[in-house]
């Protein structure tokens, strides 16, 4: 009678401590499922090195961008691209076969919103030699309107240097544009008015 006490024994010790194992294993789980839902999800979904990108319009191309690194950030609600070590965009226009460009050392894109902000030594050439130079712009491609709050330095193909002060609003063209609080040297002898 003695052996089977025995192994009553050992069968309820054994019973009873995998009991306590799996309470606390059950306990620790639940703990790991309130973490897990307070996770971020604003990580990169997409890396993409050395990205080349080439936009067409019937045919025809109308932008070529260059990025050493580009992240793509889609699990979130306002998805977005990144271009964090710099880009470099050359843009097309129907008119003139000579491309305009944008430099910057940081982009980022709404690609759903179409609206796109440049910072950090931004340097914008039209198609026609006028030159731009700020610290950030924004483009709002649905109001084909881009602007910046930074000052401006902008030179003519003339040689001329016109600075506005508290930024500017132009076109996304850069037919028309429009400095804020602007001075600078302007070289008249080859324009309307000096004839």
């Amino acid at each position: 009678m003695r052996i089977f006490s025995k192994n009553l024994k050992f069968k309820n010790i054994a019973y009873l401590s995998s009991c306590a194992i799996f309470f606390v294993i059950t306990s620790c789980e639940d703990d790991l499922t309130k973490q897990k839902g307070s996770n971020s999800k604003n990580f990169p979904s997409t890396v993409i090195k050395n990205a080349n990108i080439i936009q067409r319009d019937s045919g025809i191309i109308t932008l070529k961008a260059f990025a050493p690194i580009l992240e793509k950030y889609e699990l979130i609600d306002s998805p977005y691209v990144v271009a964090t070590k710099g880009m470099k965009i050359d843009f097309f226009d129907k008119k003139n076969p000579k491309p305009g460009t944008i430099t910057a050392k940081y982009a980022r894109i709404f690609e759903y919103k179409k609206f796109y902000e440049a910072k950090g030594d931004v340097k914008i050439t039209t198609n026609d030699g006028r030159r731009f130079a700020t610290q950030s712009v924004f483009w709002d491609q649905r109001k084909q309107r881009i602007y910046t709050r930074d000052t401006v330095y902008t030179t003519t193909p003339d040689g001329s240097v016109l600075v506005g002060a508290h930024g500017m609003t132009a076109k996304d063209d850069f037919t028309e544009y429009k400095f804020f609080k602007n001075s600078g040297d302007l070289d008249v002898s080859h324009t309307k008015l000096a004839q």
